[in-house]
């Protein structure tokens, strides 16, 4: 069986298109990871995405985990919530000054909360300057991400909020597949 799945992608080309969210109440941090962790990355990944289908990296073995977070310009920013991981956001400098936010996402129990679009304000100002903190990668001008239809009801509203634009849409047949929850027989 499978499903169709729309995938959107979504750009900044200036930082002045960054609209930042509001701190939400509560004493949220955002900290970067410095260092590669495959654990920790794995971890975050399949906390956020385990419920919307993320599968794309649970194959990946700890050496392919650690060789793409080791890649000079990718960095991993997580909020926390009193000391607890609510989400993430991680960055990928590509070719021609590109940035692109290749995964972003709250825990479930998170959501709601006015965390995503902090994180997401936060996260895409750190695109803009991560050039500043890598030697060597070339000065941002452009900062893009994809979302789908898998993803939360909310996502493309947020994007849309913080000054993101639709660049191009598309459509492909996927294979309808159970929601994997952050470990095996962790679904609710």
């Amino acid at each position: 069986m499978s499903i169709t799945v729309t995938t959107w992608s979504l750009e900044q080309t200036s930082p002045a298109d960054l609209r930042p969210a509001a701190e939400p109440p509560g004493g949220i941090g955002i900290v970067r990871a410095e260092v590669p962790s495959p654990e920790f990355s794995r971890f975050l990944y399949t906390a956020v995405g385990g419920d919307v289908r993320w599968t794309d990296r649970l194959a990946l073995t700890y050496a392919q985990w650690q060789e793409s977070l080791s890649r000079p310009g990718t960095e991993t920013w997580v909020a926390y919530e009193r000391g607890t991981p609510a989400g993430y956001l991680e960055l990928e400098a590509q070719d021609d000054s590109v940035v692109e936010i290749v995964y972003f996402g709250l825990i479930p129990a998170f959501r709601g909360r006015r965390i995503g679009g902090h994180l997401l304000s936060y996260g895409t100002a750190r695109a803009w300057d991560l050039a500043e903190r890598w030697p060597g990668v070339a000065p941002t001008k452009r900062v893009w991400l994809h979302t789908c239809s898998k993803d939360g009801p909310y996502a493309m509203d947020n994007y849309l909020r913080r000054g993101f634009t639709l660049f191009h849409t598309g459509t492909a047949e996927e294979p309808e597949v159970p929601a994997p929850g952050p470990w095996p027989g962790a679904q609710r």
